[in-house]
């Protein structure tokens, strides 16, 4: 039996993750939940859960939560991260969404639990301090991103195998033919329409843009060690095949499967062992058109830009993720163009130097600054 802390319950795959769990109690048991300010949704998965420990974050929302009798409940950010350490959980899947599930991984690493990583920012901005962390306490790293499972698949469960190059693949979104003329036009509800994937608002349109490809290379780079010159992006609409690991004798090694996120979270849970999925089977006896095509330069502007930062290091992709966050939500809101993401992205990160990460306050702060540059960068258009 597996025990779970799940933080972040709320979301796209924190809702999955409990789908997972229900669907094979005889593996899995949820004893921890949190999540921020979705009280209608959390009160719901309480009742479908009832685990020992749950949380919410905002304290207003938490007010409004319904909790089952034996289940202890807290309000307040201490009492989520108290979530993230829970002694009876085995594994804490992260699966918050921004730049504040960092402190979650960080918690849950120095409680020395093995962490399901479905968040994003945690190496993006916080790979130099999270890989360290997790080596000095002995938590083990599980990838829960599609691209970064299929690697870690294919290297046999371990992040330190050996390769020659990692292909990271990428559907492109669905604007990867649109002329920039046409981008200009691009609207809210065309960006969330992504052509394979169901996925949140804020990662639907960093695909789009391919800033979230760029985001997986930085994870690749802190979460198996490779330089940056071992690790190549390209164009595969199908979204079949979720990447690929070329070995030092040439032969390549890929895994396949539809693009579900259930798979890579059962297998964060479960690994190195796998457990059946019903509706997850890929059925290559059908003709499957798999199509691969390198990422040319100057198409995706915000890939480039993150590539930019990614090599440049320290501070800068915390920079970038920041500015990322603020310029999708205004262009959600209908501040900002489309292609404005880019103008306000790229004008912060130029405002910063590639100083050396030594901590989570200076990341913090390095946040705040780059957040509050991209509102003035908006407002500046």
């Amino acid at each position: 039996m597996v025990k779970i802390a799940l933080i972040g319950s709320t979301g796209s795959i924190g809702r999955q993750a409990i789908e997972v769990a229900l669907a094979r109690p005889d593996m899995f048991r949820i004893v921890a939940l949190a999540a921020n300010s979705s009280y209608k949704l959390f009160s719901r998965q309480l009742a479908q859960v009832r685990p020992d420990y749950a949380a919410l974050a905002n304290e207003e929302a938490a007010k409004k939560t319904e909790v089952p009798k034996n289940t202890r409940f807290c309000a307040g950010e201490e009492g989520a991260l108290r979530a993230a350490e829970f002694g009876e959980a085995d594994v804490v899947l992260v699966a918050a969404s921004g730049f504040a599930g960092l402190k979650y991984s960080l918690a849950a690493l120095r409680a020395g639990k093995t962490l399901a990583l479905a968040n994003k920012e945690t190496l993006v901005c916080g790979g130099d301090i999270v890989m360290p962390l997790a080596s000095r306490t002995g938590a083990d790293i599980r990838p829960v991103d599609s691209e970064h499972s299929a690697i870690w698949q294919c290297l046999g469960f371990d992040l330190h195998a050996p390769f020659k190059r990692l292909i990271i693949t990428a559907s492109g979104g669905p604007f990867k033919n649109f002329t920039p003329e046409q981008l200009k036009g691009v609207t809210p509800a065309m960006a969330l329409a992504h052509p394979t994937w169901n996925m949140g608002a804020k990662i639907t349109v960093d695909s789009a843009t391919m800033l979230n490809k760029g985001f997986e290379i930085i994870e690749a780079h802190h979460l198996f060690g490779a330089e940056y010159d071992k690790i190549t992006a390209l164009i595969h609409p199908q979204s079949i095949v979720h990447s690929m690991v070329e070995l030092c004798d040439g032969a390549i090694l890929a895994q396949l499967s539809h693009p579900t996120m259930k798979l890579p979270i059962q297998l964060a849970l479960t690994a190195p062992r796998r457990t059946g999925m019903s509706g997850a089977g890929l059925d290559i006896s059908k003709a499957l058109t798999l199509e691969f095509s390198p990422v040319q330069k100057g198409t995706f502007p915000c890939f480039d830009l993150a590539c930019s930062c990614a090599r440049a290091g320290g501070i800068l992709p915390c920079a970038l993720n920041a500015a990322g966050e603020v310029a999708v939500h205004a262009f959600l809101a209908g501040g900002i163009k489309f292609t404005d993401i880019y103008t306000v992205i790229a004008r912060v990160t130029e405002g910063f130097a590639a100083e050396k990460v030594i901590s989570y306050e200076q990341l913090c702060n390095i946040d705040a600054l780059a957040r509050a540059r991209a509102e003035e960068a908006i407002r500046s258009l």
